[in-house]
């Protein structure tokens, strides 16, 4: 079976967005979205937790699930977030983000961490 990589149009144009940068991060990024579905990352929130401190931003190339307590204030930026994970991130006083709003927020990806 041929690969052909993921075929939603919206993360299409992201993956070429970050690849077009040409900073290490982000297409490091690039090539974590390209991954399929079963494949990408998906995050627990008591790792975020676990890792993070309030003056790094939190990128995660895939999913960010509800599982286990966000203690911390803290910024995370992802592909995706489970209903409840943005609901307990908003509640600890953090804030959420896309990775496109990141990508414009700090073109050069400084004082952002890629978890997984």
């Amino acid at each position: 079976m041929k690969r052909t990589g993921p075929t939603n149009t919206v993360l299409k144009k992201l993956i070429s967005q970050l690849q077009q940068s040409r900073t290490p991060l982000w297409v490091r990024t690039a090539e974590e979205l390209s991954r399929s579905t079963r494949n990408r990352r998906a995050v627990n929130l008591s790792r975020i937790d676990r890792y993070a401190d309030s003056k790094t931003i939190m990128l995660v190339p895939g999913k960010v699930l509800a599982a286990g307590r966000l203690t911390k204030k803290v910024s995370v930026a992802a592909w995706q977030f489970s209903s409840q994970a943005a609901e307990k991130i908003k509640a600890a006083g953090g804030s959420t983000m896309t990775i496109e709003e990141l990508m414009k927020k700090s073109p050069k990806g400084e004082n952002v961490r890629i978890i997984g």
